[in-house]
């Protein structure tokens, strides 16, 4: 709060030395400044922030109760909880699996815990406890041990091991990510609405993290996931969240055990006119996704519900670990965005087919501002980027306040990062657009293989790169103009 109070007051300050006309509402400047560059983006996070406020408050309540209602009937007839670990740290591996076990225990649903494993060491650690704490219970454990071939396979292997379980069709899969950890009564909290809506095929619930690393990571991680509980709230009211997180997701049993399904996780492609064919590495939650969506399925979510991840960046600098990461998040939405596009609203509704529309329009619209601020003060008019800087920081400030009303607190580096995810977000996602084949997993050396001869590949990346550039020149270009 201190430091909030004096990034209040340092941009009150700030007002003194801008001439009056900027804060004029009837300058040409102030129009351009609030009218051209800023009306869309913010009205569109009000309609977002409006609706998550709507949900949370009304519709979600109204469901909560319906559940309830239901009592016993509503739960499903058995559970598993299929988890994938791959060098994650042995305490982080053991708190994992004992909140798995004891959830497991406690839920009072016949359960069985799958274990997709690679490592030696994890098989022991998995073990040990179950000897501890499930010993002559009713729940299972089944250790699937693959390998280090990546997520997908051992997804698809998971998978596979509970369809040869052949389950109830009432049956549901939690999908759990190696370093989410299970908050006590989140399965009989949660499980309840896959049966009381039969047209869902899964759900996602809220996340907290704890993060370890330098104190920026920790607000960066947490700004996000306050963020994430706003947007996912909003697509909550449409019964189509933007994606199935891979940290724990849970589905229908007859969804993860079709063959079409499976094969999906496993080997998801597209084929582009520039890359070719691109096999999926990461986002793995992505493509779990779209086989709904394709499908007709409603995925709720479930905002009163949370787990609890353990992030650990890939790299100790901030400005690398970030980098790397929403290259990999930026790069799977987009790999999967135009495919979900072409699905049409028909399929998906018209505000979620908008939402995917708008992730290709805000990588540009987030950079307007700035864009035209730098080209303006350029021209003579340097008033005009200090004008910029100041409605940046008060709106800033507005946005990190409204996510009080998903969290607790926030930090005074919230408008900082903000604005920091806006524009070298941006700057990412529409490298990533050009650059489509690349991916990396950041817990293992795997990338995708290049099998095109070496001319080929040349004038891919003489075709990707001029594109990105002229890209970027024709939005300077198209500002420019319009200013």
């Amino acid at each position: 709060m201190p430091g909030l109070i004096l990034l209040a007051i340092v941009i009150a300050a700030t007002a003194f030395i801008i001439p009056a006309n900027w804060l004029d509402s009837t300058s040409p400047a102030f129009l351009l400044l609030i009218g051209v560059i800023g009306i869309w983006r913010y009205s569109w996070g009000l309609i977002h922030f409006c609706r998550a406020m709507l949900y949370r408050h009304i519709v979600f309540p109204r469901m909560r109760r319906r559940v309830e209602a239901l009592g016993e009937k509503a739960l499903p007839s058995h559970v598993y909880l299929l988890l994938t670990s791959f060098r994650v740290a042995k305490s982080t591996t053991e708190r994992v699996y004992r909140a798995a076990i004891e959830e497991a225990l406690a839920c009072g649903i016949p359960c069985t815990v799958v274990a997709s494993i690679v490592e030696l060491g994890d098989r022991r650690i998995i073990t040990r406890l179950y000897n501890a704490m499930a010993t002559g219970s009713a729940m299972r454990l089944v250790i699937v041990r693959i390998a280090g071939t990546g997520k997908r396979d051992a997804l698809a292997e998971g998978f596979r091991a509970i369809a040869a379980d052949r389950p109830a069709r009432d049956a549901a899969v939690c999908v759990i990510d190696g370093d989410t950890i299970l908050e006590p009564g989140l399965l009989r909290s949660s499980l309840p609405f896959l049966k009381a809506n039969p047209r869902a095929g899964a759900f996602t619930t809220d996340e907290i993290c704890e993060v370890e690393g330098s104190r920026i990571f920790r607000d960066w991680y947490n700004m996000r996931f306050a963020q994430r509980q706003i947007l996912m709230s909003s697509m909550g009211l449409s019964r189509r969240v933007l994606t199935l997180t891979g940290r724990m997701s849970a589905f229908r049993a007859e969804v993860v055990c079709d063959p079409r399904f499976i094969a999906m996780v496993q080997e998801d492609h597209i084929d582009h006119w520039l890359f070719g064919r691109l096999k999926f590495l990461t986002g793995d939650d992505k493509s779990t996704w779209f086989y709904l969506l394709r499908g007709g399925f409603e995925m709720l979510y479930i905002p009163d519900v949370r787990i609890r991840t353990v992030e650990h960046p890939p790299h100790p600098d901030f400005g690398i670990a970030s980098t790397q990461l929403m290259v990999r998040w930026f790069g799977n939405m987009l790999r999967t965005n135009s495919r979900a596009l072409a699905l049409g609203p028909g399929r998906m509704g018209l505000f979620t087919w908008w939402c995917v529309l708008d992730q290709r329009i805000s990588m540009w619209t987030s950079l307007t501002g700035l864009a035209a601020a730098l080209i303006v003060a350029a021209s003579g008019q340097p008033w005009l980027f200090f004008a910029y800087l100041y409605w940046v920081a008060i709106t800033r400030l507005i946005l990190t306040i409204l996510l009080l009303t998903v969290r607790n607190n926030v930090s005074w580096t919230y408008p900082f990062l903000l604005y920091y995810n806006q524009i070298y977000g941006s700057l990412i996602k529409i490298y990533m657009l050009f650059n489509l084949d690349r991916q990396r997993w950041t817990r293992q050396n795997t990338t995708l293989p290049r099998n095109r001869h070496s001319s080929e590949r040349f004038w891919t990346l003489v075709g990707s790169r001029a594109g990105h550039v002229a890209s970027m020149l024709l939005l300077f270009v198209v500002i420019g103009e319009i200013i």
